[in-house]
């Protein structure tokens, strides 16, 4: 049993981890099976029972699967007699999910990819895979259910190798049917009774060895003459091949029947880095182009940086803002900023997660997971500091699944539009990948997420969490708006009512820009002929019609707009005058500038067998969609890639059953905007101006 989990730690005996990977791969029921193992638990939940320790959520429970990533900790002792707090950070692994699963890469040194031993290498696997070696983690691989009947364990190694390289090498093999596992690093030499069920114990040493001496001459030299190093002279090596992504690690468990838990716990532990170990925190100075990076190391002496990585809002505890802490030591008393945010927060109670429960802890180092409550300024992605000067540190952000399936909302008790728009808030600022937006053209607040699922589970949440009723209409496809050429607007607003008029004129110009660039706004105006004080206003004015469209009803992006000429009253010039007059010029520009409407594409991963291969295909060839390649799943089994428009997908899975007869699954994933077929531009500008008129 741990000495106690509220003792103050060194950033050394720490050990983050985030346990990433695809939906049924057994994440949850794993760490249930290591907090039991490592003393935290007296017995493990189930997920099917709706008893585990991180699976905490009623819809959770009801649905028998993860939906938002949860934080737990535990202790295991080290061979010195210390012992290392280990935060573990369990993740959903549906791809509608994926939001809580890349922000949890922020807050650790290691991401874990847990692989179903029976599933082989899912598509959810190579994309989190990849996105943890973008943000520069320590990656290992742990491939689970090893006691399942007719798996092909030399396969899926050899897939592993293929799909993310050679450097994915086992530290330890399965053994007896899989339930143990035999060590190939620690103690490499076979005992009699204990060989592996494949490959060979030696032979696995001995590639672990030459992978890691590979980063140090000094090592290769040795290991040249001598044949061999002792495991516990390289810790150092080790390290550094696990940061520069020359080593990822395979371990082989059992989170069923406890094959591989101590010895999981015992790599945790010896092998995988601490805060002082793991690559650098990407934290920037500045906004912009203009920001550079930054050095920030874990000294608990130094001023405080901490990012919130994981947001929740609680009937009962309110807003939970859960952080890593980078630099500092944070207290119960502590006085923090919040980005650049001008009144500092007191810490009245900092907490540690384990699942549900908060575990009161009176102050905390580089490399914890914490929490504070009832903090409403607090929000997701935020810099917490305890100096007024760093207001514009910040986090390099971590590239985000775009929110392209929408769903239009109405409440069924007329009046409560306001309440919606509060709880639909409440739940968008918990998950990163929803959005809310509302329609100026249709008056109907939007909600987008990343896929069916998504939205059927939010509306779940609303209805039956927060008492919400709602009428909803048909998916929404989240088309935009830009121009093809240069132009020219220009407008008047004058206006007069007998008493103080209104009046302002703006002549701009507005240029298209490169497709993801956004938006740009420059102000050339000289002479004072609009005085900066109203500048701001024509800015609004130009956002406004941004966000409701110009032509088609929908945002505008990637323009660039310059505000060159104008007029102003010395009396009757007012802010809305510059607003209005700014608005109509932009929309009036626009209409000149040859403008069309883009259409989301999306990254789609058809998993189907073999056999209706040729039916996949020739339907995605119907949806305008283009095939990049097919790649082996599992024996039988086939993944097709393509990019397709997303409105072509509607109610796809329907479709995909009909076809693969109920096998068939697929995930999708934002790629980019590109012009609509005329036929849906005609559509869409045709209905925007009905309801302009109306």
């Amino acid at each position: 049993m741990p000495s106690t989990p509220l003792r103050a730690l060194p950033p050394e005996a720490l050990r983050t981890l985030a346990f990433i990977g695809p939906a049924a791969a057994g994440k949850t029921t794993l760490v249930e099976a290591l907090l039991h193992r490592s003393g935290a638990l007296g017995a493990p939940g189930s997920v099917e029972r709706g008893s585990t320790v991180s699976d905490f959520d009623p819809l959770e429970k009801k649905h028998e699967h993860s939906l938002n990533s949860a934080l737990v900790h535990l202790h295991h002792p080290l061979p010195d007699g210390g012992e290392v707090r280990i935060h573990l950070i369990d993740t959903p692994g549906h791809p509608d999910f994926i939001g809580p699963a890349l922000t949890a890469l922020e807050a650790v040194e290691t991401a874990v990819v847990v692989v179903n031993a029976g599933n082989g290498i899912e598509p959810a696997a190579r994309r989190l895979m990849q996105a943890a070696a973008t943000r520069g983690l320590c990656r290992m691989i742990v491939v689970n259910r090893i006691d399942a009947q007719g798996l092909d364990l030399p396969l899926l190694m050899e897939q592993l190798r293929a799909a993310f390289g050679k450097e994915c090498l086992p530290l330890n093999l399965p053994a007896n049917g899989g339930k143990e596992v035999v060590d190939c690093f620690f103690a490499p030499a076979a005992r009699p009774g204990h060989e592996a069920d494949f490959s060979s114990v030696e032979e696995a040493h001995r590639a672990l060895v030459e992978q890691v001496v590979e980063v140090d001459a000094a090592f290769v030299e040795r290991y040249l003459e001598e044949g061999d190093v002792d495991a516990g002279e390289l810790h150092a090596p080790l390290e550094q091949a696990l940061r520069e992504g020359h080593l990822i690690p395979v371990c082989f468990v059992s989170a069923r029947n406890g094959a591989g838990l101590t010895e999981l716990l015992e790599v945790f532990a010896r092998l995988m880095p601490n805060p002082t170990e793991g690559n650098p925190p990407a934290f920037l100075l500045g906004e912009g182009a203009a920001a550079k990076p930054i050095e920030v190391g874990p000294d608990p002496k130094a001023h405080v940086l901490a990012h919130v990585f994981k947001l929740t809002v609680d009937t009962y505890v309110g807003k939970l803002g859960i952080f890593r802490i980078h630099q500092g030591t944070v207290t119960r008393d502590s006085q923090l900023y919040i980005g650049d945010g001008r009144k500092p927060f007191k810490v009245g109670h900092l907490f540690m997660l384990q699942g549900k429960s908060l575990v009161e802890v009176p102050s905390a180092g580089p490399g914890e997971l914490c929490a504070v409550a009832k903090v409403d300024e607090i929000h997701l992605d935020a810099v917490l500091h305890d100096a007024a000067e760093d207001d514009h540190i910040h986090l390099k952000p971590i590239e985000l699944p775009v929110p392209v399936h929408g769903l239009a909302l109405l409440p069924k008790r007329p009046g409560d539009e306001q309440r919606l728009w509060e709880v639909l808030s409440k739940l968008t600022a918990e998950d990163p990948c929803l959005a809310i937006e509302q329609s100026a053209a249709t008056h109907e607040t939007i909600v987008r997420g990343l896929g069916d699922l998504h939205l059927r589970l939010l509306m779940e949440r609303l209805t039956e969490l927060h008492r919400f009723e709602v009428d909803t209409k048909p998916p929404r496809i989240a088309y935009r708006e830009t121009v093809t050429a240069n132009a020219e607007g220009h407008h008047r607003h004058k206006k007069q009512t007998g008493g103080a008029g209104q009046f302002g004129e703006v002549f701009l110009r507005i240029e298209p820009l490169a497709r993801g660039a956004g938006f740009e706004f420059v102000d050339a105006v000289k002479g004072g002929v609009i005085p900066g004080a109203f500048m701001p206003a024509v800015e609004k004015g130009v956002r406004l019609a941004l966000a409701q469209g110009a032509f088609a009803g929908q945002p505008v992006v990637d323009v660039k707009v310059i505000v060159y000429d104008g007029k102003h009253h010395s009396v009757d010039s007012k802010e809305i005058a510059f607003v209005t007059a700014g608005r109509k010029a932009f929309v009036a520009a626009v209409q000149e500038a040859r403008p069309i409407v883009l259409e989301p594409i999306v990254e789609v991963e058809i998993a189907t067998p073999e056999a209706h291969m040729g039916d996949i295909t020739g339907d995605l060839a119907s949806r305008r969609a283009q095939v990049a390649g097919t790649d082996a799943l599992q024996p039988g089994w086939l993944t097709v890639r393509a990019q397709a428009p997303l409105a072509e997908l509607s109610s796809y899975q329907s479709r995909l059953n009909a076809m693969t007869g109920g096998q068939g699954r697929y995930t999708l994933a934002f790629s980019h905007y590109e012009q609509a077929p005329p036929s849906v531009q005609q559509q869409l500008v045709t209905q925007f101006k009905v309801h302009d008129d109306e």
